[in-house]
């Protein structure tokens, strides 16, 4: 099939946050399935698309609202006030607005679009209109919004969160009715939707790095740090679980227990404990991992799948996670542990530490779940594609 990815961000060579670590993974599995496909949206400043003959870029431009001055942001909400949108469509629209249909109509005519995220459709919702849309929810963005909103001390933000997760939801219902279907990350999230949609959605299991035997790696350097953690954390739903682990578990952890955050960091940070180090943006992301003893995954707000899990089985590297962190996952690996309380989270930590300092590593080998999570991906992807071909077919009397 001729595919159209439209997304705010186009995949480029290192994928950097979960969304796009998450859409790289879906381009590569279209594409590896024969599909032809066109990545048609925006880029930040100075990044290049990863397959840039099959990139439209629309317009190379900051759309975080982490890497824009507050006058920028004040836009946004202005321009989101003025024409009924979500923020976080808004600010889509006055990036692309005479550009995107244009560019979609330019290109075409496509088998089908698919639409990464309830954003850019719901900037703009003529996307419809140009052929079968099959629709990703990389969360279910309502009751993210509405999670912000509850955790915000900030009582502006407060308001502004409750009222993205107003329109978002009338934005994601019309689009689960609007779409030929519907892929979610999660199976969480695929019940979600409701009994209306099951028959018409599917939850793509994602993969997010090549397989290691972590397990055979005994050339590895000494670890840096005992935990690690990495995440986009001005994302708000990640910094609710940074957050809690700063102030609830590290006071629990004895002094001698190092820890290390990676990632884009909120403005927001709390005051840090000794122990622990904030090394920012990494240039890669598995031997940042690696290089720590064991992983914490402190989800306490979002939905959709969480990529740091993902990363964690697929390296094969201990964890102790929380059940949100664990979502879209039956089973666990032997050498993760579930913990949702401060004191049972910081008591898993340190049993597992002692364990590794001990000698056991406490490593596995991620390629058995690599190969299930890629078949799993094909299969889901092959489900939504034949439904959006069929009421293709049909549509056009073929």
């Amino acid at each position: 099939m001729r595919l159209a990815f439209l997304t705010s961000l186009i995949p480029v060579a290192r994928p950097d946050t979960g969304f796009e670590i998450a859409n790289a993974a879906i381009l590569d599995a279209l594409r590896a399935a024969g599909h032809e496909v066109t990545a048609i949206g925006f880029l930040r400043p100075g990044e290049v698309p990863a397959v840039p003959e099959g990139a439209v870029v629309i317009d190379a431009i900051d759309i975080e609202n982490a890497a824009v001055p507050a006058r920028r942001k004040l836009q946004w909400i202005l321009a989101a006030l003025a024409k009924g949108l979500p923020v976080a469509c808004a600010k889509l629209r006055l990036a692309g607005e005479g550009r995107l249909i244009e560019a979609v109509r330019a290109h075409g005519p496509f088998d089908a679009l698919i639409l990464n995220s309830v954003m850019l459709p719901g900037a703009f919702p003529e996307l419809l209109s140009l052929g079968p849309c099959v629709l990703v929810e990389h969360n279910i963005e309502h009751v993210s919004a509405r999670q912000s909103a509850a955790h915000s001390a900030n009582p502006l933000l407060r308001r502004l969160f409750a009222r993205e997760a107003r329109l978002l939801e009338r934005i994601e219902r019309r689009l689960w009715d609007e779409a030929r279907f519907v892929w979610t990350l999660a199976e969480a999230d695929r019940a979600a939707l409701g009994p209306a949609y099951q028959a018409k959605s599917a939850a793509l299991p994602l993969v997010s790095c090549p397989a290691r035997n972590a397990a055979a790696e005994t050339a590895e350097p000494a670890p840096a740090y005992d935990i690690g953690l990495i995440g986009t954390w001005t994302w708000a739903p990640n910094f609710i679980g940074l957050d809690w682990f700063l102030r609830e578990i590290c006071p629990l952890l004895p002094s001698d227990i190092t820890v290390a955050v990676a990632g884009r960091l909120s403005s927001e940070m709390p005051d840090l404990p000794p122990q622990v180090t904030l090394v920012g943006r990494v240039p890669d992301a598995d031997e940042f991992l690696r290089s720590c003893r064991i992983v914490a995954l402190s989800s306490r707000a979002g939905t959709g799948v969480q990529l740091k899990t993902i990363e964690a089985m697929q390296l094969g590297l201990p964890a102790v996670a929380t059940t949100l962190s664990c979502r879209g996952f039956s089973e666990m690996p032997a050498n993760f542990s579930i913990a949702d309380t401060p004191q049972a989270f910081a008591q898993a930590l340190i049993a597992r530490l002692g364990t590794i300092r001990a000698g056991d590593r406490q490593r596995l080998d991620g390629a058995a779940f690599m190969t299930g999570q890629r078949a799993a991906l094909a299969a889901g992807l092959a489900q939504g594609l034949a439904a959006a071909n069929g009421e293709w077919r049909v549509a056009n009397g073929e």
